[in-house]
């Protein structure tokens, strides 16, 4: 697949990206970025997004991010034309100051059932660095990624000392015991799906908390799903351990997602 085919549009800082503006996100990975999915022009949790860069440009720039500078940013590279889209905000810093690199490529469609959704996850030794950034050059995770996709597996349960269970490599992932969703306490990236589903399934009557998880602990949950930008589903298999699909949990939880207002950009 070539890259025009997976990226549409490309702009820096509104403009379009050249060859040489392209020299320092492409040399340099000091940087995080965020991910959201467009739907009719809109997007699910457009402050959780924007709270996010604006945290992690404090971070490693020192510096705060204009909230509305990057929605227009966003606007502006959609333009009227595109409605649906997959984009990615990505922030560098080449002069000290933020810089913003917007890119839009093909929207995201889950598969309709829950059977064809399902993924397998294979558990790899690996936890990310400053996991609590979104933040670029995950070489680690990205190889264990393909790593496990040649094993067969759809993605990979990324885990710390001891067999604790942190997140996928692109995904979030929580636990079912019978009574409350229950989301691995180690070291993570909390991701945008994940704040929104967390915060809402209390209402539908899902208690949810935050608790160590290790890979022993996995047959005594009743279920499993994993979360990120596009959207929800459920986990299969971890390893050598096995999940029915709990079409009831499946359907209260991703509810709980797609209740969740689209905001204009």
């Amino acid at each position: 697949m070539t890259i025009t085919a997976l990226v549409e549009r490309i702009e820096i800082d509104g403009q379009p990206a050249t060859a040489e503006a392209l020299l320092w996100p492409a040399l340099v990975q000091t940087g995080h970025f965020t991910a959201m999915q467009v739907r009719g022009g809109k997007v699910r949790g457009i402050d959780r997004h924007l709270a996010r860069l604006d945290a992690a440009t404090r971070e490693l720039f020192g510096r705060a991010v204009d909230g509305e500078r990057v929605r227009g940013l966003i606007r502006h590279i959609l333009r009227d034309d595109i409605k649906e889209a997959t984009v990615r905000v990505h922030v560098h810093a080449p002069d000290g100051e933020p810089s913003f690199m917007v890119t839009v490529r093909p929207p995201t469609e889950l598969a309709v059932t829950w059977e064809e959704r399902a993924q397998s996850l294979r558990s790899v030794p690996y936890q990310r660095p400053f996991a609590h950034i979104k933040h670029l050059g995950g070489f680690g995770q990205a190889r264990h990624a393909e790593l496990v996709r040649r094993a067969g597996f759809d993605e990979a349960l990324l885990t710390g000392p001891d067999g604790a269970v942190s997140e996928g490599a692109v995904t979030n992932v929580a636990f079912f015991d019978g009574d409350a969703v229950v989301w691995p306490s180690a070291p993570h990236l909390s991701g945008i799906t994940m704040q929104l589903v967390e915060a809402g399934l209390p209402a539908a009557g899902l208690p949810t908390r935050h608790a160590p998880v290790t890979l022993a602990d996995l047959p005594s949950y009743a279920a499993a799903f994993v979360t990120n930008a596009w959207g929800v589903r459920p986990v299969r298999r971890i390893d050598d351990v096995t999940y029915g699909i709990d079409e009831e949990l499946m359907g209260r939880v991703a509810g709980v997602y797609e209740a969740v207002p689209w905001d204009a950009i």
